[in-house]
């Protein structure tokens, strides 16, 4: 399990550099455009809770106003989202920084998606086995509920639509990564996120 881990560890290591290295004039066209709009840092950082349960500061491009306030979950609909914001959000651009996090350490490439402190706090007992492992930029309930602001944006009360139903679902596929942690199923995550990422 050991080794298992540190060759995760050195590929995500690996493949983080190698990938801020090469997409750095793309990263840097983008936080140009975020900043343009508005003037205000390309970046969002918020506290997320990773490995057993130790908080770190995820780093996102910025998709939203600094200007307007809301609640925690967003949908495509959101107001406060920018003409930018829009189009980094549909092409999941918005998650590229997250590299830092997987250079410090803080993240894996693939594991489960982060959650802020107040959400984690709802889960159960069971629910909390997926804070066992390293969260990471993908995992397999990111592919399956891709168009996620989709479906939030057609609910009355987002929040209360991702806490009730999309979470605890989010939650049990990352159950079935987290009991079939291995090499085949890193790569066999990372390969179905490209595959959707070029597909849509």
């Amino acid at each position: 399990m050991q080794l298992k881990k540190s060759l995760i560890r050195l590929i995500d290591l690996a493949a983080s550099l190698l990938g801020l290295i090469i997409l750095s004039p793309f990263l840097l066209i983008i936080s140009f455009l975020i900043w343009k709009e508005d003037k205000h840092s390309p970046f969002f950082l918020q506290e997320r809770v990773g490995l057993n349960f130790k908080l770190f500061r995820i780093v996102k491009f910025r998709s939203m106003s600094p200007n307007k306030s809301g609640p925690l979950i967003s949908s495509s609909a959101d107001k406060r989202i920018t003409k930018t914001g829009l189009f980094i959000r549909k092409y999941k651009i918005d998650e590229l920084p997250q590299l830092f996090n997987v250079l410090q350490g803080h993240m894996s490439l693939v594991g489960p998606r982060p959650e802020v402190e107040l959400y984690v706090n709802r889960y159960n007992k069971s629910q909390k086995e997926i804070i066992k492992v390293k969260p990471g930029i993908t995992d397999y309930a990111s592919i399956i509920y891709r168009n996620e602001n989709e479906l939030l944006s057609r609910s009355l009360n987002p929040e209360e639509t991702y806490l009730k139903i999309i979470m605890p679902r989010k939650i049990r596929l990352n159950l079935v990564w987290v009991n079939n942690y291995s090499l085949k199923t890193y790569f066999d995550c990372i390969l179905r996120t490209l595959v959707h990422i070029i597909r849509y």
